[in-house]
């Protein structure tokens, strides 16, 4: 790394019993130096992305607000880049817009929502050219050729965003092919690969991206998401999404900080140095544990 980024810190949460509820979530990860507010998007229970975002953004005045990550094949490209733009526009600026190619949802899933049931590669194959539609038209631009996906040749927004050229654009994969295509076109790129993975997974994904993107390597910000903070090693939790804490730990996986607040920023700091990751996801469950250290690194 020739240049090293100020640490960022996300909080994802897409919970809540009531609009003020919303709203008081909202505001405390403000309050606790959280950069960004990010929603994830799966069918199922939880609030809509994008409407929570703009409920998000008329109650706060400085956070960020992103997706963490919307699946390409829910939506279309040109109804996605009007509706964030109109967010762009709602939170004066604050949209981060977080796509991926979709996980392997379950087929009933899918069937409710009319989608097919299709292999990575043509998904991400749609999610490439999508990217392409969305930030021309938040450029204010029109779309001038017609892809083999979506056909749209001929359309415009009448509108661009607040942040130019275009809201940043996070593209989350684990897959060489996906992270060759964040390379190229994402200013933030979520590593999502498996808790179960380690230090030399960080470094394999690293160097693909390095490959791909070339000299604008430097320009990208790295992301990921923290599956546990344990303050005491030997009294690990218990397992979260089916996955063995105590288990992560004995492998020194980068994804769970343990120790004390001054352990856990010097890990991060080590991460930082070997691998450039310098903005950390975690959910609402993780908040407060996490917030010793975002007080610290926070800006660093």
């Amino acid at each position: 790394m020739t240049t090293q980024r100020p640490f960022r810190f996300g909080l994802l949460a897409n919970q809540a019993r009531s609009a003020a509820e919303w709203a008081d979530k909202a505001r405390r990860a403000e309050a606790l130096g959280y950069a960004t507010l990010l929603l994830p998007d799966y069918l199922g229970p939880g609030l809509a992305p994008l409407p929570a975002l703009a409920a998000a953004a008329s109650a706060t005045q400085t956070i960020r607000l992103g997706t963490y990550v919307l699946a390409n094949d829910y939506r279309g490209p040109v109804q996605l880049a009007r509706e964030s733009a109109t967010l762009d526009l709602l939170s004066d600026g604050r949209f981060e817009l977080g796509l991926g190619a979709g996980r392997p949802a379950p087929e009933a899933d899918l069937r409710a929502a009319g989608l097919p049931l299709d292999t990575p590669g043509a998904r991400i194959a749609r999610l490439e050219e999508a990217i392409g539609v969305i930030k021309t038209l938040l450029r204010g631009e029109q779309v001038q050729d017609s892809g083999p996906h979506y056909g749209i040749a001929g359309a415009r927004l009448g509108m661009q965003s607040v942040q130019r050229p275009h809201p940043p654009l996070l593209v989350a994969g684990g897959g060489r092919r996906i992270l060759t295509l964040a390379a190229r076109e994402a200013n933030i790129i979520g590593l999502g690969i498996p808790p179960n993975e380690g230090e030399e997974a960080l470094a394999e994904r690293v160097g693909w991206l390095r490959e791909a993107a070339g000299t604008r390597f430097d320009e990208l910000e790295l992301n990921i998401g923290l599956i546990a903070i344990v303050p005491d090693a030997a009294k690990p939790p218990p397992p979260r999404y089916g996955i063995d804490v105590a288990q992560l730990i004995r492998a020194g996986s980068p994804f769970v900080l343990t120790g004390t607040p001054d352990e856990m920023c010097a890990r991060l700091l080590d991460l930082r140095a070997k691998f450039g990751i310098s903005y950390i996801k975690s959910d609402e469950g993780l908040s407060d544990a996490l917030a010793p250290v975002v007080e610290r690194l926070a800006g660093q």
